[in-house]
């Protein structure tokens, strides 16, 4: 009894040490104290930004939900919205934080027009007539004004999960990506122009993790138990986030157009905008679902390989043995190709039936994501087995020839636009029942081969393919 209720245990608990252990081994145990909201790590960046030449002053009169989007929830309606009405407010934040600009009141102008007017009559009221009038400052007039708001709040981009039960016991974990879309532009008040538009996404991650137990554990004895947590990014952490980096792109892009400079000159300027380049360069090349986007230019693409062999045949012994290989495919479109390649290899039968084989094939492949830095393949052909090996056989000859027909996948990943890693297995039909030296079985010999390669990618540059993103 003891020891069924340690594997219990250890399969309850195994799953939550693998996923969101911070999260579950930190349950709020009793009432919390206010504290200060936390930092981003997009509010590190804009406190530590290079100080300006000189802070410009700016006016927000409304940065708010475009988006018009209430909470999902499973059952019923709510009328709660998804996003914050607070984002003017955050605004104002991040441009005080970036000490690149000098926010001046503006979403709520009239209040302050009311509190001058007060202030104003009270001092006409009770002022000392013979003492001179006091007046008030004048008000800051903003050079350049901030508009745009969130514009776009998907839900359920990215869904899924994953789960198991045998016997009663289980755990199921389940994960929900939804993205919000920033756009912050800055117009100038002396001309009306528009003299940036920049735009930022972040993502919103919630993730659930469940695990039971409903079994007998002994006659009349039944236990169940459940555990799990659910975690949710806060919107308006994101929202936050997604702000304060517009902002931040917005500084920048203002350095590359000279609109403003930093106090250090223009050496630090090139320096700022080479970096801000550079980023733009690698988010350029990212997809949708944070996935790095290859320019694969090149219609050329060499081949080496090497790895294992075994024969599928009427012996039951069959062993792994060695595989090498050259190949060179020719890029049609980016998700097809056709190619060739040579293989050497030995097949053991048994450990006394072991020859030497050679395979030459015409390949047609199918590349699932062509652009991507991991991606998927799957590739058939026909071709021609030889068999290489010098002892005389009973059934083979040397240079014996038989037609066959492959099928493989693999996955491919890149180093860089002209270097990849080439994980792949093949699946190789002969139509014939002498591969294994023992034509007497009842159907027809097979073979695996197995290789780990490298893909050298080449020719022309000129030439680009067009792709559908």
């Amino acid at each position: 009894m003891v020891k069924q209720l340690h594997k219990i245990v250890l399969i309850l608990f195994i799953p939550l040490l693998f996923t969101g252990c911070g999260a579950y081994f930190n349950q709020p145990l009793g009432n919390q104290e206010a504290r200060i909201s936390e930092n981003t790590n997009q509010t590190e960046k804009l406190l530590n930004l290079p100080l300006p030449a000189e802070p410009l002053v700016v006016g927000v009169y409304n940065f708010k939900d475009q988006t018009g989007q209430y909470k999902n929830i499973e059952n019923g309606s709510t009328f709660s919205t998804a996003v914050t009405q607070g984002a003017t407010t955050i605004l104002i934040k991040a441009l005080e934080d970036s000490k690149w600009f000098r926010p001046i009141e503006r979403e709520n102008l009239g209040n302050l027009m009311n509190e001058r007017n007060i202030i104003r009559s009270t001092r006409d009221e009770f002022a000392n007539p013979n003492a001179p009038a006091q007046r008030l400052n004048p008000l800051l007039f903003a050079g350049m004004l901030l508009e745009g708001g969130v514009i776009s709040y998907d839900s359920n981009l990215l869904t899924g999960g994953s789960g198991a039960r045998y016997f009663g016991v289980g755990a199921s974990t389940q994960y929900r990506q939804d993205r919000i879309t920033v756009y912050l532009r800055a117009v100038s008040t002396s001309t009306g122009q528009v003299l940036k538009t920049v735009n930022v996404s972040k993502t919103i991650l919630s993730q659930a993790v469940d695990v039971g137990i409903f079994r007998y554990v002994n006659f009349k004895r039944l236990l169940e138990v459940e555990t799990g947590f659910t975690k949710n990014e806060p919107t308006q952490m994101a929202v936050q986030e997604a702000i304060e980096k517009a902002v931040e792109v917005l500084i920048y892009e203002g350095i590359k157009d000279n609109l403003w400079s930093s106090a250090e000159g223009e050496v630090k300027d090139k320096e700022i905008v080479e970096e801000y380049l550079l980023e733009k360069e690698l988010e350029a090349s990212t997809a949708l679902y944070e996935r790095k986007y290859l320019k694969h230019n090149y219609r050329h693409t060499a081949n080496v390989n090497f790895g294992l062999a075994m024969v599928d045949g009427d012996y039951n012994t069959g062993l792994y043995d060695f595989k090498a290989g050259l190949g060179y495919k020719y890029r049609l479109i980016p998700a097809l190709s056709l190619g060739a390649d040579f293989q050497i290899f030995k097949l053991n039968s048994t450990y006394d039936t072991n020859h030497w084989w050679l395979n030459e094939s015409i390949n047609l492949e199918y590349n699932i994501l062509p652009h991507d830095k991991l991606s998927p393949f799957l590739y058939a052909g026909p071709g021609i087995l030889l068999f290489a090996d010098d002892t005389p056989e009973l059934y083979l000859q040397r240079w014996d020839a038989f037609f066959t027909l492959k099928f493989g996948a693999g996955v491919e990943y890149a180093v860089s636009d002209r270097v990849s890693f080439v994980l792949n297995g093949e699946w190789n039909a002969t139509f014939n029942d002498k591969i294994d030296n023992l034509p007497q079985g009842r159907r027809d010999d097979y073979y695996y081969t197995f290789g780990l390669g490298l893909n050298y990618h080449f020719g022309s540059n000129r030439t680009k393919l067009k792709t559908n993103q």
